[in-house]
């Protein structure tokens, strides 16, 4: 007897069990019930089809009802609500546009999504031009707003990656564009200075960015906006992007067991509470594979794995759900950001023994033209080696690096794996050393003491407490760049014959411009018995997230 087996909900999560499941049970019936109007689309790029860059419409739409049906056999139905579940009956009740009727099952497949967070503002409701981003009929209204009523001024509530690709979408619009965020850095995911690479990209290009500020309240039908600090903002377009929550209503009045945030629980089969009933996607609590603690993980690429391998589970494959790391990049403007794993600022609260260095190289030989900055960060254990996390920005192979670090924090390498890895090298595509490679040697350098790296954050204490800043880098850099305050230069190409300036009995830290010579003069500094410490990111990093404490001579 073929098994009949539900599935609500389509995208990333819902689709992929259907199809998948039709690979492994072609006698199986399957349907997929929708509430709106599209199964399967490309909500990723939904952004981009505001601004004009992804031009036609219906290429958001990657599969419909006919095609799924001529494919893969699937009854798809659009338009057609689940507005409960009887687990005792294993039926539910469905409504679409004429008649409420009931569906029996012998699986069930939840795949409702996440839904953006709405606050409860004053003034929301009376509100006419504020609008969220989560689906095609979504960007239909943004879009009709802005060709019907040539908004100038747009306001984005939230500096996630959403709100961040809406701020660059809406501003190549030629909208001006106001960016208003709770926290007090852009893109909360990364660590504060990592962020402030992509806040001044975004100064950059004319996007005005408030944080430590929050929206209390809505007038003039959401024309004004009145902020924490009293500030009132014009505004003709909001957004309102302060980030997204599971849909769990449904599970939750059948009586599943709900989580974290109201995620519903399932196993490592993706089991719900009840017998039968499976659950994947942005819905559910998953495991932090670092940490194995439970968290919500919003994203396109796990949605996807879980849906082939909750199908693979029905179908009686063996597999299982080993949690999810979090890996995730975006686009702003000529700047990219990416992290995968844990931030700093998450592995100190899971109480782990945290060493974080960055490193600064080019994306490509340098020689060859069009060589750009890369940053990268790395978050580990000094004693184990383990990697807990990676970030990275900048304008070009960002993608390439920490994909190959979630890749090794999957894997289960190490930090002195890393130089080991052998990645492809011409002068158009990397380099020798490739970025990964020297963070790796950075990384092994501190864990096997030739290194002792200072934070940004800790610089004012330590120059407080005494030390002495050397900045080891050519007065002309100094001239053309700044240099920070307080700091003494003796370029490093002097420091050998320049020693006897130093005293013996004081502590230093030394900084150059990425941190490689700021090494050299530290390897020379400590075999000549001085206590010193490098600057970690030096000067690029330390003048972009602290640029009032840059002085120029």
């Amino acid at each position: 007897m073929s098994k009949k087996i539900i599935i609500v909900g389509g995208v990333a999560g819902g689709m992929s069990a259907a199809t998948r499941l039709r690979r492994l049970m072609e006698d199986a019936q399957i349907i997929i019930f929708e509430k709106g109007p599209f199964v399967s689309f490309a909500n990723c790029g939904l952004p981009y089809y505001l601004s004009g860059e992804i031009s036609d419409r219906q290429s958001l739409l990657v599969q419909t009802p006919t095609s799924l049906q001529a494919r893969f056999g699937l009854d798809v139905r659009p338009f057609h609500e689940v507005l409960a579940i009887h687990p005792e009956s294993k039926t539910v009740t469905v409504k679409n546009d004429t008649q409420t009727f009931t569906e029996s099952y012998d699986a069930l497949i939840l795949s409702p999504g996440a839904k953006p967070v709405v606050p409860p503002i004053p003034g929301l409701a009376a509100a006419t031009n504020v609008y969220t981003l989560r689906n095609v009929p979504d960007v239909d209204q943004i879009m009709t707003a802005l060709e019907t009523t040539n908004p100038q001024q747009a306001t984005i509530i939230g500096a996630g990656f959403i709100g961040l690709e809406m701020a660059e979408n809406l501003r190549k619009k030629g909208l001006a564009v106001t960016i208003v965020e709770q926290a007090p850095q852009v893109l909360p995911a990364l660590d504060e200075e990592m962020a402030a690479f992509v806040k001044q990209e975004l100064q950059k290009n004319d996007v005005q960015v408030l944080t430590n500020n929050s929206v209390v309240g809505f007038k003039n039908a959401g024309q004004e906006i009145e902020l924490a600090d009293g500030t009132i903002l014009q505004s003709d377009l909001t957004i309102l992007a302060v980030g997204v929550k599971p849909d769990s209503t449904l599970a939750k009045n059948a009586g599943l067991e709900l989580g974290r945030k109201g995620g519903i629980l399932v196993d490592q089969h993706y089991q719900t509470s009840i017998p039968d009933i499976y659950a994947v996607g942005d819905a559910i609590v998953v495991k932090q594979q670092i940490t194995n603690t439970d968290t919500l993980i919003s994203l396109a690429s796990p949605a996807n794995r879980q849906g082939r391998q909750v199908a693979d589970v029905i179908a009686g494959l063996p597999r299982k759900n080993r949690g999810s790391i979090g890996t995730a990049i975006v686009r702003v403007f000529d700047t990219v950001a990416a992290s995968t794993g844990l931030s700093e600022r998450s592995a100190q609260q899971a109480g782990l023994n945290v060493q974080v260095v960055h490193t600064t190289g080019k994306n490509h030989a340098g020689y060859y033209p069009g060589a750009t900055d890369l940053t990268l960060k790395l978050i580990f254990d000094p004693q184990t080696g383990e990697i807990f996390g990676a970030q990275g920005v900048g304008a070009d192979g960002v993608d390439k690096r920490i994909d190959v670090l979630a890749t090794a924090i999957k894997g289960g390498l190490t930090i002195f794996d890393l130089p080991e890895l052998e990645l492809t090298y011409a002068p158009p595509f990397g380099v020798a050393k490739d970025p990964v490679n020297m963070i790796g040697y950075a990384a092994m350098n501190l864990a096997e003491g030739l290194s002792d790296n200072i934070q940004w954050y800790q610089l004012d204490d330590a120059l407080e407490q005494g030390k002495i800043l050397l900045d080891v880098r050519n007065p002309n850099e100094l001239a053309n760049s700044g240099q920070i305050k307080q700091a003494h230069n003796i370029p490093l190409d002097t420091l050998r014959c320049r020693l006897p300036e130093l005293d013996p009995k004081q502590s230093y830290i030394v900084s150059c411009h990425s941190g490689l010579r700021s090494y050299i003069a530290e390897r020379i500094l400590k075999q000549a018995g001085f206590k010193v410490e490098n600057l970690d990111g030096a000067f690029v990093l330390y003048q972009t997230i602290k640029p009032e404490e840059i002085e120029y001579v």
